[in-house]
């Protein structure tokens, strides 16, 4: 029988040993354990991956849940699943397609006429490395999805979040902001030649600029805006990348990688921190590598871009800006889809 101690010994300290270096790593669950009963979450992209598990946590602890969807089916079924996993019975499916703005309009008309409070919106949904494709406005897919859809639905659903303060609004960001570049000649890829990686960069840089140039213009209503990259997480989002599909990261990459990816459980958790945590209240404009605040690459503090971004976007999606004149946006706006 002794003989079989110390092979189960160095497994046991191995596989804690690698527990411990995974959770090092991927940084571990939200440390708060702060209820929000009686508060109303907003989640995009809700029915699958880090949405859904981020929407599964927070009607854990107690919140009514409304998740923005594009697939109502997968939609519906998910928050039938999330209300028989926590016994919380406020949990809703509501269409949203953050590829048009009509959608997204009508989403944010009923969250406006139905809703007392939105005390907590979490833009989530977002597409990766995806084919070049237009949004049904004709916007770039990724830059429409991940930046302009949030965009319009935030500034649709912010006297909402103004007069439910203190409120947080939670951008999904991405380390890949890092390598990413505002093109404000040619936002939409339509002068040069496609580059899917870096037009899901510039997304993504576009999530850190909004976020600071919003906490600015929010300043003194309770109501704060902060972005967050979730870490390397497993889910459908980057199923366009090409990862795992040779022969050689399948069987040689897989060990390392599963060091260093995470589930969609765990990848929730940052999202679910900067939504509940006590210390983060009055906490804004800052940017989150999981959940501890980082400087973000220096051109997403760049406060020019910022305003500049802001102002182009406003027009792209149909908001009126009264701050500063539009002749200096340099940009030609899509033509609609179909026209």
């Amino acid at each position: 029988m002794s003989r079989y101690i110390l092979p189960v010994s160095v497994f046991g300290t191995v596989a804690g040993s690698a527990v411990l270096i995974k959770n090092r790593v991927t940084g571990g669950r939200c440390p708060s354990k702060a209820g929000i009963k009686g508060k109303t979450v907003v989640i995009t992209g809700a029915n699958t991956g880090i949405g859904k598990e981020t929407a599964r946590e927070l009607a854990n602890r107690g919140g009514r849940i409304i998740m923005g969807c594009r697939d109502m089916e997968k939609c519906e079924a998910a928050a039938k699943e999330i209300r028989g996993k926590t016994l919380n019975p406020h949990v809703y499916a509501c269409q949203l397609d953050l590829a048009s703005m009509k959608s997204i309009r009508e989403f944010a008309e009923r969250i406006n006429q139905e809703e007392k409070s939105v005390d907590i919106l979490i833009n989530n949904a977002g597409v990766m490395r995806c084919p070049a494709g237009k949004t049904e406005d004709g916007f770039d897919m990724q830059l429409g999805v991940n930046h302009l859809g949030h965009f319009l639905l935030t500034n649709l659903l912010l006297e909402k979040l103004k007069d439910s303060a203190p409120s947080r609004v939670i951008n999904l960001a991405s380390l890949a902001h890092i390598v990413g570049k505002i093109d404000f000649d040619d936002l939409n890829w339509e002068r040069k030649k496609f580059d899917t990686k870096q037009a899901y960069c510039q997304s993504k840089l576009a999530n850190v600029l909004f976020t600071r140039e919003l906490a600015k213009r929010l300043e003194g209503t309770g109501v704060t805006v902060n972005a967050v990259h979730p870490g390397v997480v497993a889910t459908d989002l980057g199923r366009h990348t090409g990862l795992h599909q040779s022969q050689f990261s399948t069987t040689v990459l897989s060990p390392f990688f599963s060091m260093l990816v995470k589930s969609p459980e765990l990848g929730a958790h940052p999202s679910v921190f900067l939504a509940v945590a006590e210390e983060m209240a009055g906490v804004t404009g800052r940017y989150y590598d999981v959940m501890t605040e980082k400087e973000p690459a220096p051109q997403a503090l760049d406060d020019v871009a910022a305003r500049r971004l802001w102002e182009v976007s406003s027009r792209l999606v149909g908001l009126q800006d009264d701050t500063s004149p539009q002749a200096t946006t340099g940009l030609t706006e899509p033509e609609p889809a179909g026209s």
